[in-house]
């Protein structure tokens, strides 16, 4: 099934919307071809769920921190260095897939220099959500945003390597708790009750580290070497592109580079991908707060979110929903450099009347005929703007039967055609459902 991809080299994969977009399931479905999967940003606010049917059985699978290419035991998962990670969430993570069944031991390498989510920064995090009222940017309150800050701040970080050495935690750990309570009490008048204490927060840190040891290596090294030798690297990026702390739709963002900071993330250089493969759903999401052109605050929105199952494995908030927006692709597939695109959810849309692509934006105060292909990655002046959409016709045809790209419905088949040509990016993949089955690769 995947024969016409084994060209692709080492791969990229990315999101090209807001999140949530499959990509977990690309991730699981390529991984049988590759030696090394590496997940290399964001933290355990970013989740996806793997599907797979074994002898009829099917399993469900969660995914936090560690890349999905876990399940297969003959490749190496990696979180790398740009991954801030919560210890007790990937503790809890790995005990999760064991009782599962899924093998974790030596096919698991974590970096010593990944950055450590501590509890003030969870607690940082809800504080200032809540002291934001109206502003708030939306955060999933794991503390990922405050790890990062804490990352840049430098004298205020603590990375897995001090977990393994009980004289450089308690060097720094003590320092930290007594000035974050300051900051705590004096920016959000935090009660005593919400303060800290860093002996307690020491030995359960301590202890995390003991039982994540034997997975921690320098992983820049051993990427390297892994590269050098010609294995084949699979790349795993959490969030996405219009979530980027850059490149996004900025401030209502997450806190590290989603799509373009690959080569920060892992220590490798840009020449080590030869492929990047954008994921999309065939239709938009957004959670949180920010902009969302496209979006359907009506029937048809919550007919997709019902259809499509659009709540959060991490938070289990309701997702927002909408049309697709080409706009929005074409310059993620810029930033990106995008060579193919996986379109995820497809069956979502089956039944629809009409199916609608966002492909301009009208701009506000210049008359109808004042339009913009390009997308503002700000925030303030997204808002502003107005879709400007092509219809097509929907396809009432139900596509859990079907087994190859040339048995989609005529409809569906137009639909992708007119999004390739949008978007400027060749389809190669389409997903029917949430099984690896259910996957149709394009020859």
């Amino acid at each position: 099934m995947l024969s016409p991809l084994r060209h692709l080299g080492n791969t990229s994969i990315v999101g090209m919307q807001w999140g949530d977009e499959g990509k977990g399931k690309i991730v699981d479905l390529l991984t049988e071809q590759f030696d090394f999967a590496v997940r290399w940003n964001g933290g355990s606010n970013a989740g996806h769920t793997v599907k797979v049917h074994t002898n009829g059985v099917e399993k469900k699978y969660a995914f936090h921190l560690i890349p999905s290419g876990i399940l297969r035991p003959d490749c190496t998962s990696v979180i790398a260095n740009g991954v801030v990670i919560d210890p007790l969430k990937l503790l809890e993570e790995i005990d999760t897939l064991i009782t599962q069944g899924v093998k974790i031991e030596s096919n698991l390498k974590i970096s010593s220099h990944a950055h450590i989510v501590f509890p003030y920064h969870k607690l940082q995090d809800q504080l200032g959500e809540a002291a934001a009222g109206g502003g708030k940017i939306g955060t999933t309150g794991r503390g990922i945003g405050p790890c990062y800050a804490d990352k840049a701040n430098r004298s205020t970080a603590i990375r897995l390597v001090d977990l393994l050495d009980d004289d450089r935690l308690k060097a720094k750990l003590p320092g930290i708790v007594e000035q974050k309570n300051l900051l705590f009490k004096a920016l959000y008048n935090a009660a005593p009750d919400q303060l800290l204490e860093w002996e307690p927060m020491f030995e359960q840190y301590r202890s995390c580290g003991e039982q994540l040891r034997p997975f921690v290596t320098d992983t820049t090294r051993l990427l390297h070497t892994a590269w050098k030798a010609g294995k084949r690297i699979l790349f795993e990026g959490a969030n996405a592109v219009l979530l980027d702390v850059d490149h996004g739709t900025f401030p209502f963002v997450t806190s590290s580079n989603c799509g373009t900071g690959l080569s920060v993330g892992t220590g490798l250089p840009g020449a080590a991908v030869n492929s990047t493969i954008g994921i999309v759903k065939a239709y938009s999401t957004r959670v949180g707060s920010g902009p969302f052109p496209t979006e359907q605050d009506n029937e048809i929105g919550k007919r997709i979110r019902e259809r499509g199952h659009e709540y959060g494995t991490t938070t289990g908030r309701p997702r927002r929903c909408g049309w697709i927006d080409a706009v929005a692709l074409r310059y993620t597939a810029a930033i990106t450099g995008a060579t193919a695109l996986s379109i995820m959810l497809l069956d979502v849309l089956s039944g629809f009347d009409e199916l609608k692509i966002c492909t301009g934006y009208a701009l506000p105060g210049q008359g109808s005929d004042c339009t913009t292909d390009w997308f503002p990655a700000d925030a303030f002046e997204l808002q502003h703007v107005q879709p400007v959409y092509e219809s097509l016709a929907g396809f009432p045809e139900p596509l859990e039967g079907i087994t190859g790209f040339d048995g989609l419905p005529p409809n569906a088949k137009h639909y992708l055609a007119r999004l390739e040509q949008h978007i400027g990016v060749p389809i190669k993949i389409v997903s029917i459902g949430p099984s690896r089955h259910q996957t149709l690769i394009r020859p």
